[in-house]
């Protein structure tokens, strides 16, 4: 058994692949009073981890002596990566959810195609850090164990060429495939007022009618007014609505057209009133001063209605000049390279995007255009045309937060260029562990955790920042009643001076109160309990594993009897299951008769890799559910929509009055700070612990 992240000695050459450095391992350990549990005692190089700035933890400091089983991921980059998704747009890789389909890549015949693949698992780890940067200007970041394919093959993005660390790395004017990103925004900034407007003047002016006029019935004159825009695609239909609608003006939807064997249904939208009409033709009015934002819209709006994208060819069409010129001024601005064609014999003519795929998918990314069929590189054949020659490899010198996803086709499109995907599920199988229930029984167990933590506390740049214990994994599991870390742990962070929280679901809470109270007087204590479900039978079902609610409430009355004012985290609250006004009543009442001070409440989150357990929990337990809770959280939503949390929330607040407790939503908690139990916003969203116990959904909890 090897462990990543415990670097103390020597490499190991015997391991797999991207295990060689794992080598902390004291012993692996079962006992009969841990059935099914096996405990792995690892050295901890160290304690201490910083959270980086900008994530929306309240707190900017952990310690977690326990692990769940973590996988070796090491093929891994940086968060901010873009991924190419199915529907041809560019997504950050942190953004991504399991069963989300993105573009891979196969070799299909004498060509390596991009082809439609599916995200099937997401990992997240920390490694120390490496920038390649290319000639076309493309940067990834990137650990040194990732692998990018080049024209010689998949190459690791560091290596040595004898010894040890002898591997396939990535060396200058070694050329990278893909179609890379150009050192230029691959998404645009925001859609600002001026990108709307030069959408709406390129939809507009490219497929609209904007008409006025008179109309005699034989006993009275009527001053007619019409807007209308038909077209065959929703996405551009529904993108103008709004964006009118931005503006302040409405429209009516009808159908247009019926669908033939030749052509597809049109739908239109439309207005009549002569307000309406004249702000549209204020709105589409071609300014004087056009900006970049302008132009970005302009262009997106006039590829929707006009565009084509057909076998590699980006075109946009029109007849009026007045539009050629303006696409022509805006390719300029952005410098995407361009030609115009000359005219067909109805007097057509067309502006082409030249530079190949690389040009085409840096158009798409900067303009963002609605139409999603228009985009797709589904089928293309893999030719790199971009300069992608590496020009660059350097070690920044830190550790990072990074990223990796496994993907039914063993690769992604990162940043424009094909990276291989995380080597992770095929070790962890090899260790003879899997992604669920392993988190549960496979307990990794840093036994050196205080010692090393009295150390990093000891250096004279510690600034004694409030320390969050319970953000991860529960510090007061069942392992700590064998290994007993949290004593020691908490003397080292009091005799330091820095102020400390504690979020857990364990009675074994308890044992320590009297060190505690000790700690309290010489630094800030807080104490909270997680307590999400009062019922017991379902509390059995999607917390199977943890103390009884009535047990955790016992600890809360303890710790308010040794002094400290208590903070629950109700939550996360389930919709249709705990979120009737009796089982909120009865929690509270309940809370409140245990002594807590506080209450911390919010709606269940399923954030990527959660929501696939609990969807198939759901469909076993509550099948009359699904289809609500599809409604709740559709596609990669990971949050309650905000009507329902400002539903939850007018529930909720007048109950903590009635019962006297003080109270907030999770959203209503400042980003960063010693707050009352600043550890439980992260507790609730990110610990996956219990994940498959059972095949109950207990991470969430």
């Amino acid at each position: 058994m090897r462990w990543q992240g415990q670097e103390l000695g020597v490499p190991d050459a015997a391991a797999l692949p991207g295990l060689e450095h794992l080598n902390g391992l004291v012993r692996s350990v079962t006992t009969p009073e841990f059935a099914g549990v096996t405990f792995h005692e690892v050295m901890a190089k160290s304690a201490l981890n910083h959270v980086p700035s900008a994530s929306a933890m309240p707190f900017d400091w952990t310690v977690n002596p326990y692990r769940g089983c973590q996988h070796a991921c090491v093929y891994c980059v940086s968060p901010d990566t873009l991924v190419l998704c199915a529907d041809g747009r560019q997504r950050r890789i942190d953004e991504l959810s399991i069963g989300q389909e993105i573009i891979g890549t196969q070799q299909k015949g004498d060509y390596r195609r991009y082809v439609r693949t599916r995200v099937l698992a997401k990992w997240s780890t920390r490694k120390r850090a490496f920038r390649i940067t290319l000639a076309d200007g493309t940067e990834l970041t990137a650990s040194g164990d990732h692998r990018f394919l080049t024209d010689r093959g998949w190459k690791h993005v560091s290596g040595t060429m004898s010894g040890l660390g002898q591997r396939p790395f990535l060396t200058t004017n070694n050329r990278l495939q893909g179609f890379g990103l150009g050192g230029r925004p691959a998404l645009s900034s925001s859609r600002t007022g001026e990108y709307r407007r030069g959408y709406l003047a390129g939809m507009i002016r490219g497929d609209g009618m904007l008409f006025h006029g008179t109309y005699d019935d034989g006993s009275r004159r009527r001053a007619i007014h019409r807007f209308r825009l038909a077209l065959a695609d929703s996405e551009a239909l529904d993108r103008t609505r709004a964006l009118l609608a931005d503006e302040g003006i409405s429209t009516r939807t009808r159908p247009f057209t019926p669908a033939t064997d030749a052509r597809r249904a049109m739908t239109a939208i439309h207005s009549d009133r002569r307000t309406d009409i004249e702000t549209i033709e204020r709105l589409i009015t071609v300014p004087s001063l056009r900006t970049r934002s302008w132009h970005t819209g302009f262009l997106a709006g006039i590829f929707d209605a006009e565009g084509s994208c057909s076998r590699g060819i980006l075109r946009i069409s029109n007849k009026d000049p007045e539009v050629l010129q303006l696409v022509e001024e805006a390719l300029t601005v952005h410098g995407i390279p361009h030609v115009t064609e000359p005219p067909h014999a109805n007097g057509v003519r067309s502006v082409r995007v030249t530079g190949g795929l690389p040009e085409r998918q840096r158009f798409f990314g900067l303009t963002e255009p609605a139409i999603t069929r228009k985009l797709s590189i589904e089928g293309t054949a893999v030719k790199t045309v971009a300069d992608l020659r590496v020009v660059s490899v350097e070690d920044l010198g830190v550790e990072i937060d990074m990223v990796d996803i496994t993907t039914g086709t063993q690769d992604f499109i990162a940043n424009g260029v094909i990276s291989h995907n995380c080597f992770a599920r095929g070790t962890h199988e090899y260790l003879e562990f899997d992604t669920g229930r392993d988190f549960d029984s496979q307990i990794v167990v840093k036994i050196n955790v205080a010692e090393v933590l009295r150390k990093e506390l000891a250096r004279g740049s510690w600034e004694r920042q409030p320390v969050a214990l319970g953000t991860n994994t529960d510090p007061y599991q069942r392992a700590e009643g064998r290994y007993r870390l949290m004593p020691g742990i908490v003397s080292a962070l009091a005799d330091s001076g820095t102020p400390l929280s504690i979020l857990t679901k364990g009675t074994l809470l308890r044992r320590d109160l009297p060190l505690l109270q000790e700690a309290s007087a010489s630094v800030p204590v807080t104490i909270a309990m997680s307590i999400a479900v009062f019922d017991e039978t379902l509390q059995k079902l999607v917390e199977p594993g943890t103390p009884t609610t009535a047990a955790r409430l016992e600890t809360v009355r303890a710790a308010t009897e040794a002094g400290f004012r208590v903070t629950v985290f109700l939550m996360p609250i389930l919709p249709h299951l705990t979120d009737s006004i009796p089982a909120i009543d009865d929690a509270l009442r309940r809370i409140k008769e245990a002594g807590a001070a506080r209450v911390v409440y919010g709606a269940l989150h399923l954030r990527p890799g959660v929501k696939p357990w609990f969807m198939r929990w759901l469909e076993r337990e509550h099948p009359e559910l699904v289809s609500s809770y599809l409604g709740l959280y559709p596609g990669a939503s990971a949050y309650a929509p905000k009507g329902y949390r400002s539903w939850l929330a007018k529930r909720v607040r007048p109950l903590l009055r009635v019962h006297g407790l003080g109270g907030q939503a999770e959203d209503d908690s400042p980003p960063r700070g010693p707050v009352p139990g600043l550890a439980a916003r992260s507790q609730v969203v990110t610990t996956s612990r219990g994940r498959a116990a059972a095949a109950a959904p207990a991470m969430l909890f």
